[in-house]
Parts: C-alpha cells; sequence; structure tokens
C-alpha cells in the first residue's frame, strides 16, 4: 500500500510539473536551408533534388537550442512538406500505438508487464496466451514495445492494436490534435478489410492470476475519412497477376511525417509542448522508452537476436542506413521509429552525441521504386532509400558538429543502460 501511495504522489507530482511549465517556442524556418545544404552535396543528392516529387521526399529537422536553465527552444527547417501529399508510414504508426498503449494502461491502474491475454473473437482472428520470447513466456504491453522499437516486430505491434482498436486510436490522436491520422489496419498481415474493425477479447492479469481487467471483442464503426490515395503505375495482385492501374492506398494506414515527427518530440520533450499533445504516461514509462527507442538488437537478451541479420542499423536508417557490417559508436545514440513498404523508407529521430554534446532530431521518407510497379518486392532500398537516409543524417550531423550553442544541453536524462 506505501509503494502505490508513493507512486501516485510521485505521478501526481509530475503532472503538475508539466502543466506548470510553458510550451517550448518553435520557429519554422522560411529560409531553404536543407535544400542548400543538399544542394552543397551534388554527388549525394542530385537525383532526389531532381526527382523530389517522383520519389515523394519529404524531410523535417529541428535544431533545438537550449537556454541557462536547460529548457528547449526548437527551429523546423522543412524540405518538400506538402498538405495531404500522401506516403505509405508503413511500420511508423507503431510508435503512436506504442505511446497509447502505454497511457491506456495508466488510465486503468495496470502495469505495463502484467500479463496480456488476447483471446480469439472470431474466425480469421488468432488467440495469445504466452510470448516464448519474453524473459518468463509471458505475453506483456512491455515486451510487445521492446520488440516493436528493437527490431520493429509486427506482430507486437498487431497485439497492441487489439488492446486500442481504430475507434479508440482515432478518438485519442484526434485529441492530441492529430485528426488526419488513420491507423485503420494490422500490418503484415492478409485478412480482409472488416477484419480490421474487429479486435478480440483482452484481459490483463496480476502475478496470481488474477483478472485485473477485461475488454470484450470490439467491433468498430469508425468512419473512414473519404480519400484519394492512388501510387505506382500497376501492382501484382493477390494471384501474382500484374495490374496495370494506380494502387489505392485510401483503405491503408495514414499519418503525415509532421504529426509523426511531432509526436516523437512529445515524448522526447513532454514539458516543452502544450499539456493537450503530452501521452498520458509517468516517469518510469518515459525512462522505459528511452531505452528501447535506442537500444540495439545485438544489446537486447530476450529476445537474444542472431546479429547477422539483426545488425545495428537495422532499424537505424538516419546516418547507418547502408552500414549492415559496422557497429553504431556507443557514444551516438538514436532515439526513434523507422518503417519500410511499398518501395517507402521512412526514419522518424532524435539524434544525440554523448561526446560532442549535440542533439537534433530528423524525419524524412523517400520513395524508391523506379520501376513504379507494387507488390513485386523489387524496390530500391539499397541502391536509393538508404544511402539517401544515411546521406541526410550525416550531413546534418556534420552541421550539428560545427554550429556554436550559447548554452550546452544537458542530455543526462537521455543516458540509460542497455543491460536487458
Amino acid at each position: 500500500m506505501f509503494k502505490s501511495v508513493v507512486f501516485i504522489s510521485f505521478s501526481l507530482a509530475l503532472l503538475l510539473i508539466l502543466n506548470a511549465c510553458k510550451p517550448a517556442k518553435t520557429v519554422v524556418a522560411n529560409e531553404n536551408f536543407l535544400e542548400n545544404l543538399m544542394q552543397q552535396h551534388p554527388d549525394l543528392f542530385s537525383k532526389v533534388l531532381a526527382n523530389r516529387d517522383s520519389m515523394r521526399v519529404k524531410i523535417m529537422y529541428t535544431r533545438i537550442d537550449r537556454d541557462k536553465k536547460n529548457r528547449p527552444r526548437f527551429t523546423d527547417y522543412n524540405f518538400n512538406l506538402k498538405p495531404d501529399d500522401y506516403f505509405y508510414p508503413a511500420s511508423t504508426v507503431k510508435m503512436p500505438v506504442a505511446f497509447l498503449a502505454l497511457e491506456k494502461l495508466n488510465q486503468l491502474g495496470i502495469s505495463r508487464n502484467a500479463t496480456m491475454i488476447t483471446e480469439k473473437g472470431q474466425d480469421g482472428l488468432t488467440a495469445v496466451y504466452n510470448d516464448p520470447t519474453s524473459p518468463d513466456g509471458r505475453p506483456t504491453v512491455e515486451h510487445y514495445i521492446k520488440k516493436i522499437f528493437v527490431v520493429s516486430d509486427n506482430d507486437a505491434n498487431n497485439r497492441l492494436y487489439e488492446f486500442l482498436g481504430q475507434q479508440y486510436l482515432h478518438d485519442q490522436l484526434k485529441a492530441k490534435g492529430y485528426s488526419d491520422v488513420q491507423i485503420i489496419r494490422r500490418l503484415a498481415i492478409t485478412m480482409p478489410e472488416e477484419l480490421h474493425r474487429i479486435t478480440n477479447p483482452v484481459s490483463f492479469r496480476d502475478s496470481t492470476g488474477k483478472v485485473l481487467f477485461e475488454q470484450p471483442l470490439i467491433k468498430s464503426n469508425y468512419n473512414y475519412l473519404t480519400r484519394n490515395d492512388f501510387l505506382g503505375k500497376g501492382y501484382l495482385d493477390e494471384k501474382d497477376q500484374l495490374v496495370n492501374t494506380a494502387m489505392d492506398f485510401s483503405r491503408k494506414n495514414r499519418i503525415y511525417l509532421k504529426d509523426l515527427h511531432n509526436i516523437l518530440r512529445s515524448v522526447l520533450f513532454p514539458e516543452a509542448v502544450p499539456a493537450q499533445q503530452r501521452f498520458k504516461i509517468n516517469e518510469a514509462d518515459y525512462k522505459f522508452l528511452y531505452q528501447y527507442m535506442s537500444q540495439l538488437p545485438g544489446e537486447t537478451r530476450f529476445p537474444e537476436y542472431d546479429t547477422t541479420h539483426f545488425f545495428d542499423a537495422y532499424c537505424k536508417f538516419l546516418m547507418f542506413g547502408t552500414q549492415k557490417k559496422t557497429s553504431i559508436p556507443k557514444h551516438i545514440r538514436i532515439f526513434n521509429k523507422v518503417g519500410w513498404s511499398y518501395g517507402f523508407l521512412t526514419d522518424v529521430a532524435y539524434i544525440v552525441d554523448f561526446e560532442k554534446n549535440i542533439e537534433f532530431m530528423l524525419s524524412a521518407t523517400i520513395y524508391c521504386n523506379e520501376d513504379g510497379i507494387l507488390n513485386d518486392d523489387k524496390y530500391d532500398y539499397d541502391s536509393v532509400g538508404l544511402p539517401f537516409l544515411e546521406n541526410l543524417g550525416k550531413i546534418i550531423y556534420e552541421e550539428e558538429v560545427k554550429r556554436k550553442r550559447k548554452h550546452q544541453p544537458d542530455l543526462s536524462k537521455f543516458k540509460v543502460s542497455y543491460d536487458k
């Protein structure tokens, strides 16, 4: 009982502190900083600059300056961000899903390490009673989120989707100011559209097996937004037959790069964004997220990943995307979420160098599918997408190293132990 009172008091104190803080000032720079910077490296970026629209390149870079009290001030630089210009977000949607799962648990008063049981509610869906990849075989929100950020696990995301559901995802993100977001499907699984509306019964249990919360099967009646999102000049259908028309993405997930960037910022700097945009999670959740958003597969014991496949840069595209046999220096940490599918490569990141004491946010997406055919698994990730993201990260990093700061940042809150 005493521990519960202390935890509640601490959480309340944290909430009061956050609410008392004024949001950080954010400036959107009008100058063409990113374009000018890329033009200085024609050997790396001339093709991207010449084909920015067909390659659907979008970049958002945030320069962070601290005051003498270590409070951040943000300056945003954008490249080719166009309203309603669709790109397929792929696994980047897992980031808000993970944050909202933690928020919902906090609102229910349930530990992220409680056992999460998923029943089969309907044919075409599946149950989960154990997780052989966890230390004790129990499925938990904590372990699902860990796998989401370390290796972008699809099943882990889909289990959190069961807990949240279409309507809840939409309502909660809209309340935080992200009204254009549509997370309406599970990932990497083929099923009729109607089944994505249905989420299995879910329950949480404590260490003794006592039921803490039960959620029945839910069928969403969410009204899909009217969209006209088509990509490519053709695609392979379910029978691997070529269809010579653009592929319709209007019933697939959608989230714009700016929203992803701002969602990440709200978790990294909750005290610096408006209260409405914050996720209602506690200090321990923040530390947990900072660890696994930046932890590498080789630093992870449960599961113990094969690093010949899950190499350091497996989910770290900016600065290191092509480096499959090179270790990322330990003094550089990237807190991020990537996505790759249908020819799109995306990385939404906060990058720090603890030796040089620099920090910045950088988010970018690129469509690398020169032949315009979707679903054929012939995408230009290795030859175009990953080199672009790696080089973009490097030139921004080099600018940050050279940049003068009035006050050096205290980055201690982002130093975590990678011990499990």
